[in-house]
């Protein structure tokens, strides 16, 4: 070719925005134009003689090498895709044309980038997923940790928390919390000089970094433990206003945020919090279903699906398990002689000596009325039962003080065990039931075992 043309061409790529290499049998850079620096983050220089399959994303590299087979075996491939680790450690997607040269020995590709397109592509799917997982996940912390998962396919995302702040309340938390160095801050208000305070309480997005003059006159400080080379927060602003802030962080200088993340983490917080608004609204409404009005324990329906399930895991694991069901003597007079909000009261301070005397692990419900089930589960020794059951009917004797009435009442508790006395969920409340009757007509105040007997200390 002519020296002439050959400037000219030079020339002509140089103005290009699609990169064009030669690579060689080896697979090594000979030639890169101008364009591949804007597209790889290195200077041609740089790429002379280096391996092409160095750049590529490892996850992508086999499937580029299988690529490369079909381009050298003369099958032309329009178009590929795959992914490169630019210099700063960034991914970019590439959309490649290529032509193998038998004569010279190399083989001539085109590369575009097409990251942009790609992110859109990948954040309507993201936006997608978080919605999904609204509806998915069981509970918040398991929408929390899909929504890190889906934050970290979109950008770098390896330290990444969850702060929410309840405004009648005005208690800022940290319910989920990853970080390579720090533990999760303890909860306070918002009053306090944090940068995730600030961020709740101005509304603004903030992308502070170490190095920055931003960072050396700020009055603010990090939540907890080191600062991070860049720290990256955008409010979640809900229906209701803000409810919190998604924060990612690097204390790495080869992991850096700029604004284009901001405004990718901007956008993607609007369904964020939306997702978060809407489990919590479906778990306040599932606990409303679930739980009694008055005393906040489990209700008739949910105490059977959780001796459902301990049933099922007591038969996997071969471990105890017992189900206490318990009525309060003398319960109607208080009511009549004190009044319903009295008896309510009652029955909102027996609720609490129940639960001080299990485990957080067992289960208290209220049946209806005056009647509550404990559910003890994992029980490893014959007399464990019998003296949890003791410990509730000791506790519940003592006096309680309710709206300046002193109130004194008893139980008879109807005792059954698994698998002795039944073997699902309906049949144990069953007999339970009848064992808390039968310990009611003989005089109350006393433990009765399904079937007559009477454990130790009854």
């Amino acid at each position: 070719m002519d020296p002439i043309d050959r400037a000219f061409l030079a020339n002509v790529m140089d103005l290009m925005l699609d990169a064009v290499c030669v690579v060689d049998g080896e697979g090594r850079f000979v030639f890169v134009s101008a364009a591949g620096e804007r597209i790889f983050g290195y200077t041609p220089q740089e790429l002379i003689g280096r391996p092409m399959i160095e750049l590529v994303h490892p996850d992508d590299r086999e499937r580029t090498l299988n690529a490369v087979a079909e381009v050298v075996a003369d099958r032309h491939l329009p178009i590929f895709e795959n992914r490169y680790l630019r210099k700063d450690g960034r991914v970019v997607h590439l959309m490649w044309s290529a032509r193998w040269s038998p004569a010279d020995g190399v083989r001539v590709a085109v590369a575009r980038d097409v990251s942009a397109r790609k992110r859109a592509e990948s954040v309507q799917a993201a936006l997608y997923a978080i919605s999904e997982a609204a509806h998915a996940a069981e509970d918040l912390m398991a929408l929390f940790a899909q929504i890190h998962r889906i934050i970290g396919g979109l950008l770098p995302a390896e330290n990444f928390f969850v702060a929410l702040y309840d405004a009648p309340g005005d208690w800022l938390s940290f319910p989920y919390f990853v970080d390579e160095h720090d533990a999760a801050p303890p909860p306070g208000a918002l009053d306090a000089e944090t940068l995730c305070a600030e961020l709740i309480r101005s509304g603004r997005e903030r992308l502070l970094s170490r190095d920055s003059a931003d960072a050396a006159t700020s009055a603010v400080h990090p939540d907890v433990g080191r600062s991070a080379v860049d720290w990256l927060g955008v409010p979640l602003s809900g229906s209701q206003g803000v409810i919190g802030a998604l924060v990612l962080k690097s204390h790495s200088q080869e992991v850096r945020y700029g604004p284009a993340d901001v405004e990718l983490l901007k956008f993607v917080s609007a369904q964020v919090a939306a997702a978060i608004e809407r489990k919590q609204s479906q778990l306040r409404l599932l606990h409303v279903a679930q739980h009694d009005a008055l005393t906040g324990l489990p209700n008739r329906s949910l105490v059977r699906d959780r001796v459902a399930t301990a049933l099922a895991r007591a038969r996997r694991d071969g471990a105890g398990l017992a189900l206490l069901y318990l009525d309060l003597d003398q319960f109607k007079p208080v009511n009549d002689r004190c009044g319903h909000a009295v008896g309510d009261g009652l029955l909102q301070q027996v609720a609490q000596r129940l639960k001080h005397c299990v485990r957080a692990s067992d289960t208290v419900g209220r049946m209806a009325g005056d009647e509550f089930v404990v559910l003890l589960s994992h029980l490893h020794a014959p007399d464990d039962a019998p003296g949890v059951a003791e410990k509730i009917r000791q506790a519940l004797c003592r006096p309680f003080e309710v709206a300046g009435h002193t109130v004194l009442v008893s139980p008879s508790i109807g005792l059954v065990g698994y698998p002795a006395h039944g073997e699902d969920a309906d049949q144990l409340v069953q007999r339970a039931d009848e064992a808390m009757y039968a310990a009611k007509r003989a005089g109350g105040n006393r433990v009765c075992v399904a079937g007559g007997g009477r454990p130790p200390g009854g």
